[in-house]
Protein backbone atom coordinates (compact mmCIF):
# COMPACT_ATOMS: atom_id res chain seq x y z
CA UNK A 1 0.00 0.00 0.00
CA UNK A 2 2.85 2.40 0.82
CA UNK A 3 4.55 1.71 -2.52
CA UNK A 4 1.28 2.20 -4.32
CA UNK A 5 0.67 5.57 -2.65
CA UNK A 6 4.18 6.71 -3.47
CA UNK A 7 3.78 5.76 -7.13
CA UNK A 8 0.49 7.64 -7.35
CA UNK A 9 2.08 10.71 -5.82
CA UNK A 10 5.02 10.62 -8.21
CA UNK A 11 2.71 10.20 -11.18
CA UNK A 12 0.69 13.18 -10.05
CA UNK A 13 3.84 15.24 -9.76
CA UNK A 14 3.26 15.96 -6.08
CA UNK A 15 6.00 16.73 -3.57
CA UNK A 16 5.17 15.34 -0.15
CA UNK A 17 5.95 17.76 2.67
CA UNK A 18 5.39 17.16 6.37
CA UNK A 19 6.94 19.42 9.02
CA UNK A 20 6.09 20.96 12.36
CA UNK A 21 4.95 24.56 12.14
CA UNK A 22 7.22 27.33 13.31
CA UNK A 23 6.18 30.96 13.13
CA UNK A 24 9.75 32.12 12.49
CA UNK A 25 9.89 29.94 9.39
CA UNK A 26 6.30 30.01 8.13
CA UNK A 27 4.96 33.50 8.96
CA UNK A 28 5.86 37.13 8.30
CA UNK A 29 4.62 39.87 10.61
CA UNK A 30 3.51 42.28 7.91
CA UNK A 31 2.46 45.41 9.79
CA UNK A 32 2.20 46.97 13.23
CA UNK A 33 5.66 48.46 13.85
CA UNK A 34 6.68 45.91 16.46
CA UNK A 35 3.20 45.17 17.81
CA UNK A 36 3.31 41.68 16.31
CA UNK A 37 5.81 39.45 18.11
CA UNK A 38 7.07 35.90 17.54
CA UNK A 39 8.12 34.34 20.87
CA UNK A 40 9.17 31.05 22.45
CA UNK A 41 11.48 30.00 19.60
CA UNK A 42 8.73 30.40 17.03
CA UNK A 43 6.01 28.56 18.94
CA UNK A 44 3.95 31.58 20.02
CA UNK A 45 2.83 34.68 18.11
CA UNK A 46 1.06 37.68 19.62
CA UNK A 47 -0.67 40.61 17.94
CA UNK A 48 -1.44 43.79 19.83
CA UNK A 49 -3.54 46.89 19.30
CA UNK A 50 -3.20 50.33 20.85
CA UNK A 51 -4.55 53.74 19.96
CA UNK A 52 -1.80 54.24 17.35
CA UNK A 53 -2.00 50.97 15.44
CA UNK A 54 -3.02 47.36 15.25
CA UNK A 55 -0.89 44.57 13.77
CA UNK A 56 -1.02 41.59 11.44
CA UNK A 57 0.79 38.65 9.91
CA UNK A 58 0.69 36.55 6.74
CA UNK A 59 1.91 33.11 5.72
CA UNK A 60 4.94 32.94 3.45
CA UNK A 61 3.30 30.20 1.40
CA UNK A 62 0.28 30.46 -0.85
CA UNK A 63 -2.14 27.52 -0.89
CA UNK A 64 -4.59 26.12 -3.42
CA UNK A 65 -6.84 23.90 -1.28
CA UNK A 66 -6.00 22.49 2.11
CA UNK A 67 -6.87 22.33 5.79
CA UNK A 68 -5.58 25.19 7.91
CA UNK A 69 -5.61 24.99 11.72
CA UNK A 70 -4.67 27.72 14.17
CA UNK A 71 -4.91 27.81 17.96
CA UNK A 72 -6.09 31.27 18.99
CA UNK A 73 -6.72 32.93 22.34
CA UNK A 74 -8.77 36.07 21.80
CA UNK A 75 -8.47 39.48 23.47
CA UNK A 76 -9.68 39.13 27.08
CA UNK A 77 -11.75 41.52 29.17
CA UNK A 78 -13.36 44.54 27.58
CA UNK A 79 -12.61 43.90 23.90
CA UNK A 80 -15.43 46.08 22.55
CA UNK A 81 -14.53 47.78 19.28
CA UNK A 82 -11.72 45.37 18.42
CA UNK A 83 -11.71 42.85 15.59
CA UNK A 84 -9.41 39.84 15.38
CA UNK A 85 -9.34 38.24 11.95
CA UNK A 86 -8.07 34.89 10.66
CA UNK A 87 -8.61 34.18 6.99
CA UNK A 88 -7.42 32.97 3.60
CA UNK A 89 -7.14 35.54 0.82
CA UNK A 90 -5.79 35.75 -2.72
CA UNK A 91 -4.27 38.80 -4.39
CA UNK A 92 -5.77 41.32 -6.81
CA UNK A 93 -9.01 43.24 -7.28
CA UNK A 94 -11.03 40.07 -7.98
CA UNK A 95 -9.82 38.25 -4.91
CA UNK A 96 -11.14 35.11 -3.22
CA UNK A 97 -11.37 35.00 0.58
CA UNK A 98 -12.52 32.67 3.36
CA UNK A 99 -13.08 34.58 6.60
CA UNK A 100 -13.16 34.15 10.35
CA UNK A 101 -13.63 37.48 12.15
CA UNK A 102 -14.02 37.77 15.91
CA UNK A 103 -15.90 40.87 17.01
CA UNK A 104 -15.06 41.97 20.54
CA UNK A 105 -17.53 42.92 23.24
CA UNK A 106 -17.89 44.32 26.73
CA UNK A 107 -16.60 42.20 29.62
CA UNK A 108 -18.98 39.31 30.26
CA UNK A 109 -20.73 39.67 26.90
CA UNK A 110 -20.14 37.09 24.15
CA UNK A 111 -17.82 37.48 21.19
CA UNK A 112 -19.47 37.38 17.78
CA UNK A 113 -17.85 35.03 15.26
CA UNK A 114 -18.39 36.45 11.78
CA UNK A 115 -17.82 34.21 8.73
CA UNK A 116 -17.87 35.06 5.04
CA UNK A 117 -16.87 33.64 1.66
CA UNK A 118 -15.70 35.86 -1.21
CA UNK A 119 -15.29 34.82 -4.82
CA UNK A 120 -14.04 37.21 -7.48
CA UNK A 121 -14.12 40.11 -5.02
CA UNK A 122 -17.77 39.59 -4.02
CA UNK A 123 -18.81 38.42 -0.58
CA UNK A 124 -22.18 39.16 1.05
CA UNK A 125 -22.39 35.59 2.39
CA UNK A 126 -22.25 36.34 6.09
CA UNK A 127 -23.15 33.98 8.89
CA UNK A 128 -22.57 34.97 12.53
CA UNK A 129 -22.42 32.94 15.71
CA UNK A 130 -21.92 33.20 19.43
CA UNK A 131 -19.73 30.56 21.09
CA UNK A 132 -20.48 27.87 23.64
CA UNK A 133 -17.29 28.70 25.60
CA UNK A 134 -15.18 31.72 26.59
CA UNK A 135 -12.61 32.12 23.78
CA UNK A 136 -10.40 34.37 25.92
CA UNK A 137 -9.61 31.91 28.72
CA UNK A 138 -7.60 29.42 26.69
CA UNK A 139 -6.48 28.52 23.18
CA UNK A 140 -9.05 26.98 20.85
CA UNK A 141 -8.53 25.50 17.38
CA UNK A 142 -10.11 27.37 14.49
CA UNK A 143 -10.01 25.43 11.21
CA UNK A 144 -10.69 26.19 7.57
CA UNK A 145 -11.07 23.17 5.31
CA UNK A 146 -11.09 24.10 1.63
CA UNK A 147 -11.32 21.49 -1.09
CA UNK A 148 -12.85 21.52 -4.59
CA UNK A 149 -16.25 20.40 -3.26
CA UNK A 150 -16.77 22.50 -0.12
CA UNK A 151 -15.49 24.89 2.53
CA UNK A 152 -15.99 23.90 6.18
CA UNK A 153 -15.47 26.28 9.11
CA UNK A 154 -14.80 24.41 12.38
CA UNK A 155 -14.00 25.23 16.00
CA UNK A 156 -12.30 22.57 18.14
CA UNK A 157 -13.37 20.02 15.54
CA UNK A 158 -17.03 21.06 15.59
CA UNK A 159 -18.25 22.36 12.21
CA UNK A 160 -20.17 25.63 12.39
CA UNK A 161 -20.63 26.30 8.68
CA UNK A 162 -20.41 24.52 5.32
CA UNK A 163 -20.30 26.33 1.98
CA UNK A 164 -20.70 23.87 -0.88
CA UNK A 165 -19.48 24.15 -4.46
CA UNK A 166 -22.68 24.87 -6.36
CA UNK A 167 -21.17 26.08 -9.61
CA UNK A 168 -23.59 23.71 -11.35
CA UNK A 169 -26.40 26.18 -10.56
CA UNK A 170 -24.34 29.30 -11.20
CA UNK A 171 -22.93 30.03 -7.72
CA UNK A 172 -19.27 31.15 -7.83
CA UNK A 173 -16.82 29.05 -5.78
CA UNK A 174 -13.16 29.84 -5.01
CA UNK A 175 -11.09 27.18 -6.75
CA UNK A 176 -8.48 28.77 -9.03
CA UNK A 177 -6.70 31.48 -7.03
CA UNK A 178 -4.06 30.48 -4.45
CA UNK A 179 -4.48 32.16 -1.07
CA UNK A 180 -2.27 33.09 1.87
CA UNK A 181 -3.20 32.69 5.52
CA UNK A 182 -3.53 36.08 7.21
CA UNK A 183 -4.52 37.46 10.58
CA UNK A 184 -4.88 40.90 12.08
CA UNK A 185 -6.00 42.75 15.19
CA UNK A 186 -7.42 46.20 14.57
CA UNK A 187 -9.84 48.86 15.76
CA UNK A 188 -13.28 48.84 14.15
CA UNK A 189 -15.37 50.59 16.78
CA UNK A 190 -17.40 52.33 14.08
CA UNK A 191 -19.23 49.02 13.45
CA UNK A 192 -17.82 46.01 15.33
CA UNK A 193 -19.75 46.07 18.61
CA UNK A 194 -23.52 46.63 18.53
CA UNK A 195 -23.23 48.36 15.18
CA UNK A 196 -20.72 50.87 16.50
CA UNK A 197 -22.68 51.95 19.58
CA UNK A 198 -19.98 50.63 21.91
CA UNK A 199 -16.58 52.25 21.39
CA UNK A 200 -13.10 51.00 22.18
CA UNK A 201 -11.95 51.77 25.73
CA UNK A 202 -8.36 52.79 25.11
CA UNK A 203 -7.61 52.80 28.85
CA UNK A 204 -7.59 48.98 28.53
CA UNK A 205 -4.95 49.01 25.75
CA UNK A 206 -2.83 47.33 24.62
CA UNK A 207 -5.23 44.60 23.52
CA UNK A 208 -3.54 41.28 22.71
CA UNK A 209 -4.51 38.12 20.81
CA UNK A 210 -2.28 35.04 20.92
CA UNK A 211 -1.59 32.24 18.43
CA UNK A 212 -0.06 28.76 18.62
CA UNK A 213 0.13 25.52 16.63
CA UNK A 214 -0.30 26.84 13.11
CA UNK A 215 -0.74 23.85 10.83
CA UNK A 216 -1.25 23.81 7.07
CA UNK A 217 -2.04 20.43 5.50
CA UNK A 218 -2.33 21.94 2.08
CA UNK A 219 -1.17 22.24 -1.50
CA UNK A 220 1.53 24.91 -1.66
CA UNK A 221 1.38 27.04 -4.80
CA UNK A 222 4.80 27.80 -6.25
CA UNK A 223 5.89 28.77 -9.78
CA UNK A 224 2.46 27.92 -11.16
CA UNK A 225 2.38 24.43 -9.66
CA UNK A 226 0.77 22.86 -6.64
CA UNK A 227 2.87 20.87 -4.15
CA UNK A 228 0.69 18.94 -1.72
CA UNK A 229 1.19 17.67 1.82
CA UNK A 230 1.41 13.93 2.39
CA UNK A 231 -1.96 13.93 4.17
CA UNK A 232 -3.79 15.44 1.17
CA UNK A 233 -6.10 12.43 0.84
CA UNK A 234 -7.57 13.08 4.29
CA UNK A 235 -8.96 16.48 3.31
CA UNK A 236 -9.05 16.64 -0.49
CA UNK A 237 -12.42 14.86 -0.65
CA UNK A 238 -13.51 15.30 2.98
CA UNK A 239 -17.17 15.88 3.69
CA UNK A 240 -19.33 15.99 6.79
CA UNK A 241 -20.26 12.56 8.10
CA UNK A 242 -23.56 11.97 9.93
CA UNK A 243 -22.11 12.90 13.34
CA UNK A 244 -20.57 16.10 11.97
CA UNK A 245 -23.84 17.03 10.29
CA UNK A 246 -25.63 16.63 13.62
CA UNK A 247 -23.07 18.83 15.37
CA UNK A 248 -23.39 21.45 12.63
CA UNK A 249 -27.17 21.52 13.07
CA UNK A 250 -26.72 21.83 16.87
CA UNK A 251 -24.45 24.87 16.46
CA UNK A 252 -26.69 26.52 13.90
CA UNK A 253 -29.83 25.93 15.95
CA UNK A 254 -28.40 27.16 19.26
CA UNK A 255 -25.64 29.65 18.43
CA UNK A 256 -26.24 31.18 15.00
CA UNK A 257 -27.33 34.81 15.35
CA UNK A 258 -27.33 35.89 11.69
CA UNK A 259 -27.71 34.02 8.40
CA UNK A 260 -27.78 35.88 5.08
CA UNK A 261 -29.86 33.03 3.70
CA UNK A 262 -32.69 34.01 6.05
CA UNK A 263 -32.48 37.77 5.46
CA UNK A 264 -35.38 38.36 3.07
CA UNK A 265 -35.37 42.11 3.76
CA UNK A 266 -31.80 42.32 2.49
CA UNK A 267 -32.65 40.37 -0.67
CA UNK A 268 -36.14 41.57 -1.66
CA UNK A 269 -35.69 40.23 -5.20
CA UNK A 270 -35.08 36.73 -3.84
CA UNK A 271 -32.46 34.96 -1.77
CA UNK A 272 -29.12 33.97 -3.37
CA UNK A 273 -29.25 30.70 -5.31
CA UNK A 274 -27.22 28.72 -2.78
CA UNK A 275 -29.79 29.53 -0.11
CA UNK A 276 -32.47 27.56 -1.92
CA UNK A 277 -30.49 24.29 -2.03
CA UNK A 278 -30.81 21.80 0.81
Amino acid sequence: MKISSLLVSVLLGLVLVTSAANFNRDIDVTWGDGRGKILENGQLLTLSLDRSSGSGFQSRNEYLFGKIDMNVKLVPGNSAGTVTTYYLRSQGSKWDEIDFEFLGNLSGEPYTVHTNVYCGGKGDREQQFHLWFDPTKDFHTYSLLWNPQRIIFSIDGTPIREFKNLESIGVPFPKSQPMKVSSSLWNADDWATRGGLIKTDWSKAPFTASYRNYKADACVWSSGKSKCSSSRNSWLSQELDITSQQRLRWVQKNYMIYNYCADTKRFPQGLPKECTVR
